[in-house]
């Protein structure tokens, strides 16, 4: 099945950064603002989901979900539930990591919520590519000069990185202690996370 591409509002400074890890059969679901992004990204839109209180709608030739101003769920949250609803399997969330820190988090969390469906799923900005660990281990080849491992749900618990400058074997890592930032691959190795319990944020920074 194809890949669905979330797209937000947040700032997208490197879009050459973003496009070259677009595939040319992604399903493009742009919220509200993110819109603006069509041009960077040179892309369309196949679904339109927002309540346009950021953007206007613009009345495109394409599927158009309109949605209340109040509710409960960020339009990128709607998204990403619709998209889970209608079978895709994996996800890749851009233009979500920006300025608004409270927007950041929940967009964030999102990983999560797909984590949990059993959904595959993918954050990047300008500078990373974030994804959550949990059942399964991940791996981090050395064309990322660095990466880090945040406990975002709580406990995070024999936590393992192997093939690294700074390893580590059956660990704990604590949200007020996060310690695992800042790793390097081993030089042409590729290195491995994993977490018995608990889920941890991997995130990998291009450059």
């Amino acid at each position: 099945m194809r890949r669905c591409v979330i797209v937000g509002g947040a700032g997208i400074e490197r879009y050459d950064v973003v496009r070259a890890r677009l595939r040319g059969d992604d399903f493009f679901v742009f919220c509200d603002s993110g819109l603006k992004h069509m041009e960077g990204l040179g892309v369309k839109p196949n679904l339109i989901v927002g309540d346009f209180d950021s953007h206007a709608n613009p009345q495109m030739d394409v599927e158009t979900i309109v949605l209340p101003r109040e509710k409960d769920d960020t339009d990128t949250v709607f998204a990403a539930k619709e998209m889970t609803a209608r079978g895709f399997e994996e996800f890749l969330l851009v233009g979500v990591i920006g300025a608004r820190l409270d927007h950041t988090i929940a967009n964030l969390s999102i990983l999560l919520m797909l984590d949990t469906a059993g959904r595959k799923a993918k954050a990047i900005d300008d500078f990373s590519e974030m994804e959550i660990v949990s059942s399964k281990k991940a791996l981090i080849d050395d064309s990322y000069p660095f990466f880090s491992l945040l406990n975002i749900t709580g406990e995070a618990e024999g936590v393992t990185i192997r093939n690294a400058k700074y390893p580590l074997e059956d660990a704990a890592i604590e949200c007020d202690y996060q310690y695992a930032v800042s790793n390097e691959v081993l030089p042409g190795e590729t290195a491995e996370a994993s977490v018995a319990k608990g889920r941890l944020l991997l995130i990998k920074i291009f450059s």
